[in-house]
Formats: C-alpha cells, structure tokens, sequence
C-alpha cells in the first residue's frame, strides 16, 4: 500500500476547471471519506482528528458543487460523483481503501462499487446512508414520500437559507442533541454548496433507484444507522443489510442522522475495528 504524498494535495484538479477540495491526513490503512448532501468534507473533523492518531489514513473528498470544490452549473448526480471519485483514487495512487459514504455519499459510494466493479476498495462502510432508494416507490415503500423532496426544492428555490437552517435542526436526534454551535458550523458549511448542485442532489436523492446496484458489492460491508434517524429511515438500513449479502448492521440508539457527531466515540471504534483487517492483510 503507498503512503501519501510528501505533501498531502489540498486541490486536485480532475477535469478542464473542475478541482476538488481534498483533505489527506495521516499515514496507514487509508479511509476515504464522502459527505452528504449540502456539506463538505469538513464535516469530519470528529473522525479526522482520532483516526489519523491512530494508524489511518483519512482522506475526505469534498464532491463538485460543494463546499470549495469546484461549483460549474452542470450536471450533479451519482454517476457524475462516482466517475469523479474514480479519478481522485487513481491520482491518489489509492489501493485496498476503506470507502465510507454517509447520507448521501451512501448512495454515491453505493454507485460507484457497481458502476466500476468496487475498484480499489477492500472494504465498504455505509453509514445513515439515503439508499438503495430514498425516495418511495413501486415495490419499495420504505423511503420518503417524493412530495417531501419537491417540497424541498422549491423551499430551496424560495429561502435556501431557511431550509439549510430548518435541515439543521432535523440532523439531530433532538434539539438538545446539537448545541446551537454545532449547528451553526453545519450551516455555514452547507450554505457553501452551490445552489443549483443543492436542487439538482436533490433531484438525484429522489429519482435515483440502487437496488440492484447492492447485488454488484463484492467486499465486506458495514452500516451503521440509527433507528431515531429523522432523515433517512432505518429501514433504508434493513433493506441494504438484506440487499448486500454478509453485511454487518449496527444500530446507533442515542443518535439521529448525525450518527458521526451524536456518538462519535462508539463511530470511531466501530469504524476502527472494521477497517483494521485491511492494515493487517495489506500494510
């Protein structure tokens, strides 16, 4: 396994101007880390700090149309991620990664281990993930009501700062659970996103089907959920656990859709003790 860089990129430019933000810390058995919709890699500070110290290597890509990667008005959907991600990972020189996908970043992680066959990834952790559907629809009841999502995009349309700060208080199991600082800090990082990639994730969270990408993972996989989760339904867990054969569930009961922050400690080192066969077969 290569180590990183002697100097961690901080940019890397993928396409004609188009750069993503990356941040690439420690040395080890290599996590990459995808974000949900509207935030940034920034959102892992939790987990940046405590697994680098221990043996990990954490690097957190910020997708196009967010935070301060590159914002074209062009298309943003799973596929578009997936391809970029792809890109990021060979000029990493990645191999055998842990690859983590929360929310949204589910979905797109869920993407590309179908569309390029889970490519460099040895292991594959889904956490409060908006899969295999998000949305409801024929043959599958379980996820949100489309009209919810409509109705998200035109609040976007009408007060994009109103519904990053309604979204805000939902991340959370309760009000109590998120200070008001916490949230303010993911507000300020989701404002970052573009607002046209903001309507067309949107778009994706609700159009987008993965059933039958979960039959194309061929790794082990972890998913972490919580049953109090306010945004993506525990049973989208229930149903990836039966949809991925031989993955491991794990339910977070004190947490909401902020799982990574809620119980960063118990995320950790389940992250931790999942990841670690990896440093063991290949570092």
């Amino acid at each position: 396994m290569t180590g990183p860089p002697e100097t961690p990129r901080e940019f890397l430019d993928i396409a004609p101007n188009i750069r993503l933000h990356l941040r690439d810390w420690g040395t080890g058995m290599p996590i990459v880390f995808l974000h949900g919709w509207v935030l940034s890699h920034e959102m892992w500070e939790y987990q940046f700090n405590a697994l680098a110290e221990r043996g990990c290597r954490c690097v957190g890509i910020t997708l196009r149309g967010h935070g301060r990667s590159s914002q074209p008005y062009d298309q943003y959907n799973y596929d578009v991620f997936a391809d970029d991600l792809h890109k990021v990972l060979a000029a990493l020189g990645l191999q055998h990664v842990a690859l983590l996908g929360y929310s949204m970043g589910g979905a797109v992680a869920l993407r590309y281990m179908a569309r390029y066959q889970g490519e460099r990834v040895a292991r594959l952790v889904l956490c409060g993930a908006a899969a295999p559907s998000f949305t409801q629809r024929p043959g599958f009841p379980l996820g949100v009501d489309p009209a919810r999502i409509d109705d998200l995009i035109l609040a976007c349309r009408n007060d994009r700062a109103k519904l990053m700060d309604d979204f805000g208080r939902i991340v959370f199991r309760n009000l109590t659970a998120g200070t008001a600082h916490i949230r303010g800090w993911l507000y300020q990082i989701a404002m970052q996103a573009s607002p046209q990639a903001t309507i067309a994730c949107l778009v994706a969270l609700r159009d987008t089907d993965l059933r039958d990408d979960m039959a194309r993972v061929n790794v082990p996989t972890l998913i972490m959920h919580a049953p109090g989760d306010r945004v993506c339904p525990f049973p989208l867990a229930e149903s990836i656990a039966a949809g991925i054969e031989g993955s491991q569930l794990i339910r977070f009961e004190n947490s909401g859709h902020a799982l990574f922050y809620e119980e960063r400690d118990k995320f950790n080192a389940e992250l931790l003790a999942f990841v670690a066969e990896i440093g063991r077969r290949f570092c």
